[in-house]
């Protein structure tokens, strides 16, 4: 296919940043436009230029793509209900006197440092608009995380609390409703087409 090195670099940038079918679409597309304005134009070099103008840059390109994704929508999701199920949880933990369950101190700080890492990916997820491939890592991992974490807390309160109180019953249906909903979210949403 021949083409201008304009119209490379950018399905280079392109194909560092977003998924390979969604590279050859834009490549196919970029490619006839080119040769469109080649036609019209009859020069390369304003060819390319207004082929780019066109479809738009690679960082406009990729923050569209980002933007409408459904790892964005999975991570906007996760950030907005985090605050609310920590809040059930700190009740629940509360409640239950947890400081005096039999739980040695290094799996507490080891579930915290999980717990603020999911938050971290969570939160670069939610802030990246440059490289979809590294967005969509991000929420990934932190969405695993997130549902190991959940269902380690359920066990934990399940086997170490000496009684059930009514925080916990709100709080042990919240992480598995969560974790059915993430669960049932990340293969839909790997197995989107372009995204």
């Amino acid at each position: 296919m021949a083409g201008h090195e304009l119209i490379s670099a950018q399905l280079a940038v392109l194909a560092a940043r977003l998924p390979a079918q969604a590279v050859e679409e834009l490549a196919d597309g970029l490619q006839e436009s080119y040769e469109h304005h080649l036609r019209c134009h009859g020069d390369s070099e304003v060819a390319a230029r207004a082929a780019i103008a066109q479809f738009g840059d690679a960082e406009m390109i990729t923050a569209a793509f980002v933007r409408a994704s459904p790892w964005r929508r999975m991570t906007l999701a996760l950030l907005a209900t985090g605050p609310i199920m920590a809040a059930v949880w700190a009740a629940a933990l509360l409640s239950g006197h947890a400081w005096d369950w039999p739980l040695p101190a290094p799996a507490k700080i080891l579930y915290g440092v999980a717990l603020l890492s999911a938050a971290i990916m969570l939160a670069f997820s939610a802030l990246t608009t440059r490289n979809y491939r590294r967005m969509r890592r991000a929420v990934t991992s932190a969405a695993i995380g997130l549902i190991l974490l959940d269902l380690v807390m359920m066990i934990a309160v399940l086997t170490l609390a000496p009684t059930l109180t009514w925080p916990m019953a709100i709080a042990i249906p919240a992480s598995l409703l969560r974790v059915l909903a993430v669960g049932r979210t990340l293969p839909a949403a790997s197995a989107a087409q372009l995204y």
